[in-house]
């Protein structure tokens, strides 16, 4: 387990590289990215190559011992690019260039521009390709699926629309567009998305758009990676993301690269409405999951934030450290943190860095110094894994439609994955977040929500999970659309109705409305945004609705399918109902349960086979104490505990 630091030398006086290579040294740094930004540096003009000062930096870095990420810079292309090809610059859903002068403004399909980005990857590795001090490459930098609309765009998407489609009469009846008589006599009349909200225009059309960008920039990915290894057929890859307003498909991002990596920014302000999520851990159970494997924290949260929006708070106390162990336990091998020192130039002159710009180290950097001692304790964990009961699935095309047609006030895909991972997580549960295609059979329990979208292989993977004697937890908006986006036209779930043993007659969209429910136990919860009033085939009522002309009516239902069981919940209702839940599914399906673990302490058990390691993170800003049914020994303190103290962001690591 490695920490790292993001580290930027064009943009400092070359008199700081080796003081700060020394002093990073010193502090346990382990590795260094650089370069992800510095096209016009490189290559301050059109062919005209200057790696003087990258081979400087480089040999810098290498003689203090540093590991290096070297970033391949196609993010930022220089100014004389877009001086000679302007049209490589995107065009936004209102037929106008974007405005330039930030970042991430090239259209990655652009031919012009894909015959840069690959000339000066390939100048790079041809360079740097047998540096025994790169352990890695970075492409490119927080890919999204661009919804560039420019020429060279249109015009790829009518052919990834035909090769899809086959003919013009096949693209009419998967868009469906004889409504608003928007039906197509010539390819050359199919648009992108316009600038109108989504949701007043062609579902079919919006979805299929994204999918294409989506599949531009794992293309895009792919062919810098084969430049990459081709000059150097041993080299790591790898490129960093985050959930962005055009989150690509990471599953196909990650398909073809070494390992996934992710960019951790976990909040500052801990709300204390418990039914407002703020913890990272659901994402780093994703980022885990892409994969199935480790994965790399390739920017972290270190101190204030302020570009995009005005500064946050500075990161409180045992934060710098805490947030790492958390990314650490939950399958990170690598957090690097962003940056190094904060910039005195440009736009994220706010967006601080572990040294401020009084260049005098803080509270802070110290804080990231404890850090760098501790990860080198952590070597008992280099070996284990995560091993999971639990399983949720993550789908980005049901994230995507949901984004396309909002479906009422408050309702978010998100939020109901993540209702189920804390409600788990409060018992001390290890979470998978994966595909809906992955291999399921290891699981005793999947929670499925709002698998909106059928998609044929991923229906049949659920099917076949239960039929195999798994216990599946579907929720409400499934089955609701075809592979198009556009609605079956059949009784809700559709193709999960034999599965539940329930069918939707009807369905009420409260949006804020609060009304509640009542289960079979008689406990009541609140429930808001969506109610899916079911009649029952073979399945029971687990909870019934208190409340408006369905009351009585099942609200959340369980079946018995085969050797499996079913269980639909038709609402969304708040967090108690969760941990109520998720505890009898986990009571009913054997699964181990830590009760009384205190709110905001989080919980991972790893494994190398032979013993376990329990790692407790107190994610919240009040004391906590764990009590422990046996003494066990703490590895970071080498003693016998029967009681875990954490102070706020504290953790500590048990061995089982």
């Amino acid at each position: 387990m490695k920490i790292g630091v993001d580290y930027y030398p064009e943009q400092w006086d070359k008199s700081l590289w080796a003081k700060d290579a020394e002093l990073m040294s010193k502090t346990g740094v382990k590795v260094v990215r650089v370069a992800e930004f510095a096209w016009s540096r490189i290559e301050p003009k059109d062919g005209e190559f200057d790696f003087t000062w990258l081979d400087e930096v480089l040999r810098t870095l290498s003689r203090y011992g540093l590991e290096i990420v070297l970033g391949v810079p196609t993010n930022c292309p220089p100014l004389w690019m877009y001086q000679m090809f302007p049209d490589i610059v995107q065009v936004g859903p209102d037929g106008k260039h974007i405005q330039t002068g930030i970042r991430a403004h090239r259209c990655i399909n652009a031919p012009m521009f894909m015959f840069y980005a690959k000339r000066i990857t390939e100048q790079l590795v041809r360079r740097y390709g047998n540096e025994q001090s790169i352990i890695a490459w970075q492409i490119d930098n927080e890919l999204e699926a661009y919804p560039c609309c420019c020429d060279v765009c249109k015009d790829s998407f009518r052919q990834w629309l035909l090769d899809k489609h086959d003919t013009l009469e096949n693209i009419n009846a998967a868009f469906g567009t004889s409504v608003w008589s928007g039906e197509y006599s010539d390819i050359s009349q199919v648009q992108p998305p316009t600038a109108y909200p989504k949701a007043w225009q062609n579902p079919a059309l919006c979805l299929e758009f994204y999918r294409f960008t989506s599949e531009s920039t794992v293309r895009y990915a792919k062919e810098l990676a084969m430049v990459i290894r081709r000059e150097s057929p041993k080299a790591k890859i790898t490129t960093n993301t985050w959930f962005c307003e055009n989150t690509p498909d990471f599953y196909k991002l990650f398909e073809d690269m070494d390992f996934v990596s992710y960019d951790n920014y976990p909040p500052i302000r801990i709300p204390s409405d418990p039914d407002e999520f703020y913890s990272h851990a659901f994402h780093l159970d994703l980022m885990r999951g892409i994969r199935q494997d480790k994965f790399w924290v390739m920017e972290q949260l270190s101190g204030p934030t302020g570009s995009w929006a005005p500064m946050s708070p500075t990161p409180r106390p045992g934060m710098i450290l805490g947030y790492s162990m958390q990314a650490l336990a939950r399958g990170a091998e690598t957090v690097v943190h962003f940056r190094w020192r904060t910039a005195t130039h440009g736009a994220e002159m706010h967006w601080h860095g572990l040294i401020d710009h009084s260049n005098v180290p803080g509270r802070r950097f110290f804080e990231f110094s404890e850090l760098c001692k501790t990860a080198s304790k952590l070597g008992v964990l280099d070996n284990t894994r995560i091993v999971s009961e639990i399983a949720i699935l993550y789908s980005p095309e049901n994230d995507a439609a949901f984004k396309i047609q909002p479906q009422t006030d408050g309702f978010y895909y998100l939020e109901q994955l993540k209702y189920f991972h804390a409600a788990f997580s409060r018992y001390g549960a290890n979470i998978d977040v994966v595909s809906p295609d992955a291999d399921l059979s290891k699981y005793k329990v999947v929670i499925a929500p709002s698998m909106y979208v059928n998609k044929k292989s991923a229906t049949e993977n659920i099917y076949r999970f239960v039929i195999n004697g798994g216990t599946l937890v579907l929720t409400n908006r499934s089955g609701v659309k075809d592979p198009n986006n556009n609605c079956i036209m059949d009784q809700l779930p559709t193709v999960y109705k034999e599965l539940i043993g329930a069918e939707i007659t009807e369905y009420d969209p409260i949006g804020w409305e609060e009304q509640t429910i009542v289960d079979f136990a008689g406990n009541k919860f609140t429930c808001r945004q969506w109610c899916d009033v079911l009649s029952l085939t073979t399945a029971k009522a687990y909870a019934e609705y208190n409340d408006n002309f369905y009351r009585c009516c099942p609200a959340v239902t369980m079946n018995r399918y085969c050797s499996g069981v079913a269980y639909y919940v038709g609402t969304v209702c708040k967090m108690d109902f969760y941990e109520s839940f998720a505890g009898n599914i986990m009571k009913q399906t054997g699964i181990p349960r830590l009760k009384g673990l205190p709110r905001g302490v989080e919980v991972v058990t790893r494994t190398n086979g032979l013993d376990d390691y329990i790692i407790f993170f107190n994610n919240s800003a009040e004391n906590a104490s764990i009590g422990l049914p046996k003494a066990m020994y703490s590895i970071m303190d080498s003693v016998g505990k029967d009681k875990i103290e954490l102070k706020p962001f504290g953790f500590d690591i048990v061995r089982k």
